[in-house]
């Protein structure tokens, strides 16, 4: 029994507030998971910037609606949903991704709540639990599922060290080379086929629960 957890922005589709840091002119939004590891910290900076420049959280959403899935994203998460269980494990917030996952056919998400103020302001943000993606992971194996997980950036990196196998998909090359445990893959088709091998590997050492009588 095997399940594959995937990172949502950068592998899945574009960074979200890359894309709102064009749209806006602010390079500083570009500051993401890839630059930084503290997601408390990065967190704080962004709700600031946003207050500092009267942007509200119908600004990013208009952003968001105008965004798609990275390219080939759609063929190749139908491709692996009809061979695997598949859920995303990502630090987005529900608020933001629902146009996104429309596009990408609704597969499970497991993400994070922003609190939004009486004037639309974001207010404050609240986490699903502290290091989720690893978290989940370690109860997917809890419930005997073997785990293969893909992501990007170094809050992934607790997830990947979590699964059963682990991999960077396109990372930022200080990730990559940080990170030389997690093969770093460059394209769908690596991936996919990284992940087949990785279940074929495991397959056989699987832990089977004996069946009730």
């Amino acid at each position: 029994m095997q399940v594959v957890c995937l990172d949502l922005e950068g592998v899945l589709i574009p960074e979200i507030w890359i894309a709102f840091a064009e749209r806006t002119g602010i390079d500083a939004f570009r500051r993401t998971t890839r630059d930084e590891p503290d997601y408390d910290r990065l967190m704080r900076y962004r709700l600031d910037l946003l207050r500092r420049h009267g942007l509200k959280l119908a600004d990013i959403q208009d952003v968001i609606g105008g965004m798609a899935p990275m390219e080939g994203a759609k063929d190749f998460l139908d491709d692996l949903r009809a061979r695997y269980q598949v859920i995303i494990l990502s630090d987005t917030f529900y608020e933001f991704a629902d146009p996104l996952m429309r596009q990408l056919g609704r597969p499970t998400l497991f993400c994070h709540r922003l609190e939004v103020d009486a004037d639309g302001f974001v207010a404050d943000y609240r986490l699903r639990q502290p290091d989720q993606k690893r978290r989940a992971v370690e109860a997917l194996k809890g419930l005997n599922f073997q785990v293969i997980a893909a992501g990007d950036s170094y809050n992934d990196t607790a997830m990947l060290a979590a699964a059963d196998a682990g991999f960077l998909i396109h990372p930022p090359p200080a990730i990559a080379a940080q990170f030389p445990q997690f093969p770093a893959l460059s394209s769908y088709a690596e991936l996919s086929g990284a992940i087949d091998a990785a279940a074929a590997r495991l397959r056989p050492n699987a832990a089977e629960a004996p069946a009730s009588r």
